[in-house]
């Protein structure tokens, strides 16, 4: 095993994560990625936000709702009689898992839940807001010297932006207004301030912005010698991670262009497609601890628009800036650069991570005589995120005698709110409008999205310092008892959150992959102990 090969089921910012590291740090390892959906850029994995045709961008959306999906499949090489009907997109680029078709997942109480089917995963079409986890949001066990460099390598590897649209000036009137409201109330260092956000910015003022592709970096660079220890397939669905006693032998997938099932061995399995998949996929391979699909968080939000009043945002910003901020808008009319703003979340006084995002239009359409229709100050869209705290049963679970559309075990999902948990979404409700009439006037009521809407699903296969069964990993991602079979993705966190996970994910991904390249290296040089010394 001195040229270790590993596979990596997802091909998202966490598997290119794991992906990344693990050829960094062993010398000689090889890393195959296995990826359900097809590739949607020519650079794998970008972000689709940096489409400019209006057309190739609509069709690689349709491309990311699931192989089954969409009037393109024709072009992913998918026999027609594989096609399920009844699928149909949630938010762009996703399909819903309670779709209500054959093989729809069980739903009603998280109907939201949606995940995208390609490569790059959810990256190729997230937001890119990074912020960092703070005070109880934070992994106990990990320590602070340590969490903070992982946090550092993980801001790299997706190229945050820790003061993006900080120059813009009808970004810092909505700052100034916010904080006017509400800046006395919150801690020092926690105030109202800019979104960090995943990208490059561009000599135009414009954003490229950030998907897996960043995070693999060199693996997919022309030219770069890492790419010979790095192979991506995509259309290549998982159905089991094989294995012998503790140990993980490999995976049996099917390439989804030829209907074929195949074996493919590995030295070491990394699961990191998304928090009810990849739990999905443990159980389908018979690996089931206890705590297996249980935990399930996400966060409640509460959303609204608002029209900015212009005597207000005049205190602050003049005609001139605001003249300047939609020229700069203009450049890119395909992805224009909006300021957004945020107050993270902290404690004790405010549970809470809001985002605030300049826009000029409203994201619904408006009755062209209604009062503030065509505002010439434009919009901002508003939601406060929320915690959720882990509970054994808010659960996914599995059913071997129903399969789903993919051949795989069907999934049920089980959740509700708690009473504590209505009253902080209660407060989060009165404190949104004390921001929106900070700002102007709401075009949009405050209202809570429903259960799923977040796409930020949590703690279904939680990391734990112990194995009390109220864990499935160790604190290095390892499944208990499985030294060579690691788990990724927002499904580790064990916390309750409020912020959006992909940075805290990733710095999770950059100690699991460390740690297993050790591990390898280890078990080399155990291997090579072990043979017999040769002879003269």
């Amino acid at each position: 095993m001195s040229q270790p090969t590993i596979a990596i089921v997802g091909s998202g910012p966490i598997g290119s994560a794991y992906a990344r590291v693990l050829i960094e740090q062993h010398p000689h390892a090889r890393v195959v990625m296995f990826e359900a959906g097809p590739q949607l850029t020519e650079i794998p994995g970008e972000s689709v936000r940096n489409i400019q045709d209006p057309q190739a961008k609509q069709e690689a959306r349709e491309k990311s709702q699931g192989p089954q999906a969409g009037s393109y499949r024709a072009s992913l090489g998918i026999p027609e009689a594989t096609v399920t009907e009844g699928m149909f997109t949630a938010r762009q680029g996703t399909h819903l898992l309670d779709f209500g078709g054959p093989g729809a997942a069980h739903a009603a109480s998280f109907p939201a839940a949606a995940a995208a089917t390609n490569v790059g995963g959810q990256g190729a079409h997230w937001t890119c807001a990074t912020p960092e986890p703070a005070f109880s949001e934070k992994i106990p066990f990990i320590p602070d010297g340590e969490w903070d460099a992982l946090m550092a390598r993980a801001r790299d590897l997706l190229h945050v932006q820790s003061a993006a649209f900080a120059d813009s000036a009808v970004g810092e009137a909505i700052r100034s207004l916010l904080d006017e409201e509400f800046g006395a109330e919150l801690p020092d260092g926690y105030g109202v301030g800019t979104l960090p956000v995943a990208g490059d910015p561009q000599p135009d003022g414009s954003m490229r912005w950030a998907g897996a592709d960043v995070v693999l970096g060199p693996l997919i660079t022309p030219g770069s010698v890492q790419t010979s220890r790095f192979e991506l397939r995509d259309l290549s669905l998982v159905l089991r991670v094989e294995r012998e006693g503790r140990r993980a032998t490999g995976l049996t997938y099917k390439d989804l262009r030829t209907s074929e099932t195949l074996f493919f061995a590995a030295d070491a399995v990394v699961v990191a497609a998304d928090a009810f998949r990849s739990p999905q996929l443990l159980w389908a391979s018979g690996i089931r601890p206890a705590a297996l699909g249980h935990y399930l968080t996400e966060h409640p939000v509460v959303i609204s628009t608002v029209a900015l009043n212009a005597e207000k945002m005049q205190r602050f910003a003049s005609e001139d800036d605001l003249a300047a901020e939609l020229a700069r808008r203009a450049l890119n009319p395909a992805d224009p650069v909006a300021a957004v703003n945020r107050i993270p979340f902290s404690e004790p006084g405010h549970p809470f991570s809001v985002q605030v995002m300049y826009t000029e239009s409203t994201p619904f359409p408006m009755d062209p005589q209604a009062e503030h229709a065509n505002n010439r100050w434009g919009y901002v869209n508003m939601g406060y995120g929320m915690r959720k705290q882990p509970r054994f049963e808010d659960a996914v679970s599995f059913d071997e005698t129903e399969l789903d559309y993919r051949g795989l075990p069907n999934m049920r999902i089980d959740y509700s709110l708690s009473a504590a948990e209505e009253a902080e979404i209660e407060q989060a409700t009165q404190r949104l409008r004390r921001a929106g009439h900070a700002l102007g006037a709401f075009v949009a009521e405050p209202r809570l999205m429903p259960n799923g809407s977040s796409l930020h699903y949590q703690g279904t296969m939680r990391m734990g310092e112990r194995n009390d069964g109220t864990s499935v990993a160790d604190p290095y991602s390892r499944v208990w008892e499985y030294s060579n079979l690691v788990v990724g993705g927002n499904a580790l966190i064990p916390t309750a959150t409020a912020m959006n996970p992909t940075l805290m994910s990733v710095a999770i991904a950059v100690r699991g992959a460390k740690q297993l390249a050790e591990d390898l290296v280890v078990d080399t040089e155990l291997a090579a102990a072990s043979q017999p010394a040769a002879t003269a």
